[in-house]
């Protein structure tokens, strides 16, 4: 497993929806992953430290943990298959440790707002790189990645919620 950081979210500019960046700490590898516009909201929010005073639903997945006596301990962005990513939440408890399925967007979610890491398994990484559809020379695609390769953070603004 790859340890990775939330580097921001940014907008695909084709469709408008929202795109989590996932990076290494200390390398070059990334990972694009296209989420709901709910989930987005949730990890903008736990980004910028923006509070609410009632718990949003992410906020009451940490509070329902804590309240049985769970805590996560990683998250991990296991899969893509057929153009979907699949990711675990690992929860330690008074009872061992468990392995929940999840949305990678409300896996990292919940990661946040629990301070705990996040993976990402190598073999997602390659397939990531060479999509299962991708053809050598689509322009469009081609364009995307160089443009994503090139960005600094600095080029991720804020996200608009």
């Amino acid at each position: 497993m790859i340890r990775m950081i939330v580097q921001g979210l940014t907008i695909d500019p084709a469709s408008n929806s929202p795109i989590l960046i996932l990076k290494e700490p200390e390398g070059d590898q990334s990972l694009p992953i296209w989420i709901g516009l709910l989930e987005a909201t949730a990890i903008a929010s736990e980004l910028e430290g923006v509070g609410f005073s009632r718990p949003m639903t992410h906020d009451l997945m940490r509070n329902l943990l804590e309240a049985v006596g769970y805590s996560v301990a990683r998250v991990e962005v296991t899969e893509l298959k057929d153009n979907t990513f699949y990711a675990l939440i690992h929860l330690v408890g008074p009872t061992g440790t468990l392995r929940v399925d999840s949305r990678p967007s409300d896996a990292i979610a919940l990661a946040l707002r629990t301070k705990a890491p996040i993976f990402v398994a190598p073999k997602v990484l390659e397939q990531a790189g060479a999509s299962p559809g991708r053809r050598e020379g689509d322009k469009a695609e081609d364009k995307w990645r160089e443009m994503l390769e090139s960005m600094d953070p600095e080029d991720f603004g804020k996200y608009k919620m």
